[in-house]
């Protein structure tokens, strides 16, 4: 349940940032931006572990702001897997992006937790 929720989340964010921000992402439609949230679920879950620790000794010289990098990476990915329909105009974008969803989700996900 908590990874079809959070894929919920992902994608509305998706969609609202690419709203807000037309120019630094483009989502084409809602069902690419559902799309997109399963690739980066799906990634988050198999490949960013493997990442974190092959760059364990960086993170640990940055005190863990390597992992914005990561999350970068993460979301750059999904834009080449996903296609034409879901762009980030560069990758400093795409690491904006995902301090602004990180920062979202874990408000989200502290109301929720709450009630």
């Amino acid at each position: 349940m908590r990874f079809l929720s959070t894929v919920l989340i992902d994608a509305l964010l998706f969609m609202a940032i690419s709203g807000f921000f037309p120019s630094s992402l483009y989502v084409s439609s809602v069902e690419i931006a559902v799309i997109a949230a399963l690739v980066l679920g799906v990634l988050n879950w198999l490949v960013k572990p493997i990442i974190i620790i092959l760059s364990l000794p960086i993170n640990f010289l940055t005190l863990g702001v390597f992992g914005i990098v990561i999350n970068g990476l993460m979301l750059e990915l999904t834009s080449r897997i996903v296609g034409a329909g879901f762009q980030f105009s560069s990758f400093w974008t795409a690491m904006l992006i995902a301090i602004l969803m990180s920062v979202v989700s874990v408000i989200i996900a502290s109301y929720f937790d709450k009630s």
